[in-house]
């Protein structure tokens, strides 16, 4: 198969041929030669490439650690201006935009709503909407496939930068599918263009494309790491450790004081499809308990097909509230921006599964209520915008 990026020079849609452009990119910005977007149009003869934006972590991982802001700089290769979307302004500012007159966006996604390159893909959307610029997406796969879906439905009075539309967050949709619904519901009148993928279909997972994995950020090593990440982000909004600092960041999570046995022991009641956790014992180089012993488990998937995510990162985190009721806590804000709205409330999208949690109630009750908000979701808006 192959992506938007492999194909763009066929497919540039005849319109915008000759124009200025701006790229929006990432370390996995690449073809299936692995030659970067940037390099692809800096010599391209149908357009002309005149400034690179990047999302958090920078355009090539500059950044390794999570809400680490960095500045615009010049590229040497290039001489190109590299304009930053995550530091102050997370929207290109109009003196940003001035010089082009069309947006490509060209970032593998990890098919999860916290995942932020989705919105500060909106938030460019929102800004080429006002100011009359086109929007050309080039499509790559959903590492997850496109087949399931899992999770709780954004409210938007819990709306941040981990998520900024009603969407759940295990999605099943490319990244120009979400574009699309984000053009379709919300910024009508913008002139968007997508350059879809060949080859691909819904049940693929990444691995099944041929493409190769380059880290989209910098914890986000290998599938495995994806593949998790729908239910292990949710740790970000607690005080355990999700592995970050670790060599396997989502796979492995763990606190001082957890004790591993009795935690397996625990989750292993929940009779969670496809997955075995194992006891483990790390310290974590940087982020929550740096330096300090942690004790946790590491999940192996065992079918992915069976794994629910979402589902086993809540078991997860129930089990250690309820078991270290003195120990355990919400993580308090800020985070990502928002200063108010606790952490976990802004990655669920809701405050309902927090209070559940709080409340003791099942992790049955807890699905059930859940997976109807995704089956409304895909009803109602998810299935109007899939292009494959």
């Amino acid at each position: 198969m192959k992506n938007g990026l492999d194909i763009f020079e066929k497919n540039w849609p005849r319109k915008l041929k000759g124009l200025r452009v701006g790229l929006v990119v990432h370390p996995a910005s690449v073809d299936r030669k692995l030659e970067h977007a940037g390099d692809c149009f800096f010599k391209s003869r149908k357009l002309k490439l005149t400034a690179f934006f990047g999302p958090q972590h920078g355009i090539r991982g500059e950044t390794q650690d999570n809400m680490i802001e960095w500045k615009g700089f010049r590229d040497k290769k290039t001489g190109l201006p590299v304009y930053s979307l995550y530091s102050s302004t997370r929207k290109p500012a109009p003196s940003m935009l001035k010089d082009l007159d069309v947006l490509v966006i060209d970032m593998q996604d990890a098919g999860s709503r916290y995942y932020t390159f989705i919105w500060t893909m909106e938030l460019c959307m929102q800004a080429c909407n006002e100011l009359g610029k086109s929007v050309v997406i080039l499509d790559r796969p959903n590492p997850l496939g496109g087949i399931i879906t899992e999770g709780t439905v954004l409210d938007m009075f819990f709306t941040s930068f981990v998520g900024r539309r009603p969407l759940s967050v295990r999605y099943g949709m490319t990244i120009a599918e979400i574009g699309s619904y984000l053009r379709n519901e919300f910024y009508s009148s913008l002139d968007f263009h997508v350059i879809p993928m060949k080859g691909w279909h819904r049940r693929m997972w990444f691995g099944e494309t041929g493409l190769p994995w380059v880290l989209p950020s910098p914890n986000m090593p290998t599938l495995d790491t994806a593949l998790v990440y729908p239910g292990m982000c949710l740790l970000e909004g607690t005080n355990v450790s999700e592995g970050r600092g670790t060599t396997r960041p989502f796979e492995m999570f763990g606190a001082p004081f957890i004790d591993a046995e009795a935690l397996i022991e625990k989750l292993k009641s929940f009779k969670l499809p496809g997955v075995i956790f194992r006891p483990i014992y790390f310290q974590p180089t940087f982020q929550k308990h740096a330096d300090e012993l942690c004790r946790g488990a590491q999940i192996h998937v065992t079918n992915r097909n069976k794994f629910r995510p979402f589902k086993t990162g809540v078991a997860i985190i129930k089990t250690i509230h309820d078991l270290y009721p003195d120990c355990f806590e919400w993580k308090k804000p800020p985070y990502e921006y928002e200063i108010e709205k606790m952490p976990i409330d802004i990655l669920a999208g809701t405050d309902r599964l927090r209070k559940d949690i709080e409340n003791g109630r099942s992790l049955e009750h807890m699905e059930e209520w859940w997976n109807e908000q995704c089956r409304e979701f895909n009803k109602n808006i998810r299935k109007k915008y899939l292009i494959y």
